[in-house]
């Protein structure tokens, strides 16, 4: 009796081994379909705020493969230096820094309003309440927790200091585009994003006197991302941003990469 036993749990045993070996191993579903990184190279060729000929970057070698059998560089920068990331705390006491900003914050559906074709003709354009309507009449309302993308052409002029700034060297008045107050207030008020994008050095424009969407956003702890790259390969929507910066204690801001996931 205990001899069939065995050989009837040997069996048992075989069966569970043979049909697990022919088991089809399930397929990992792609959730992305790909990435496209919207940041610019850190490097001394960046335009800079205050138009200066000598970049306020700079990096120093320190480590040499042939002498040190490594390679390391030494490197300075402000923290609003090429694509950055606005932190509130840059505009508002007691607001977020960097290194405060909830991680799921940097993470978002990503909004792309174009506006590129209304800034040929007008280089301080602020995308309007009415740019955003389009965009809902298109797509649906904007998700809450998302990161609104102003397109408007501008980094196209990347390679050019006086085109990006739209002023012949250092001093004068700047002209770029940016936001509009209303569209921004209806945005966080209305949709309860988390965060702003443009690819200028602003989420104001270019002759903006007193930053009023930076003063805006800050108090309510919406992040800006400025100086973003070329927006024209990633889909008005249905894409998802992640920013990922330094994490800087108590920065105001600081460089970020930026990637556009797409579905």
């Amino acid at each position: 009796m205990k001899f069939r036993t065995f050989i009837i749990a040997v069996g048992l045993a075989m069966a569970l081994f043979l049909f697990a070996q022919r088991r089809v191993p399930l397929q990992p579903q792609a959730v992305f379909t790909g990435a496209i990184d919207l940041t610019h190279p850190i490097s001394a060729s960046a335009p800079n705020w205050e138009g200066t000929a000598k970049s306020p970057f700079q990096a120093r070698q320190l480590g040499r493969i042939e002498k040190d059998g490594y390679f390391s560089r030494y490197i300075s920068l402000p923290e609003h230096f090429a694509t950055h990331i606005d932190a509130p705390a840059h505009f508002a006491k007691g607001s977020w820094t960097v290194d405060q900003i909830p991680p799921d914050r940097l993470i978002g559906p990503l909004v792309v309003i174009d506006v590129s074709a209304k800034t040929k003709s007008n280089s301080d354009y602020l995308l309007s309440v009415q740019d955003v309507a389009g965009w809902e009449q298109a797509h649906g309302h904007v998700p809450p927790g998302a990161i609104v993308v102003a397109r408007t052409g501008w980094a196209t002029r990347w390679n050019s200091m006086a085109d990006y700034r739209g002023v012949q060297g250092p001093g004068g008045t700047m002209h770029f585009p940016g936001f509009s107050l209303e569209a921004v207030k209806f945005l966080v008020e209305s949709r309860a994003i988390y965060g702003l994008g443009i690819d200028t050095m602003g989420v104001d424009n270019g002759p903006s006197p007193d930053f009023p969407v930076h003063r805006y956003t800050a108090s309510r702890n919406v992040y800006h991302l400025e100086n973003m790259s070329d927006l024209s390969a990633v889909p008005e929507a249905g894409a998802v941003l992640i920013a990922s910066p330094a994490k800087l204690e108590g920065g105001s801001g600081g460089p970020v990469r930026i990637f556009a996931l797409l579905r």
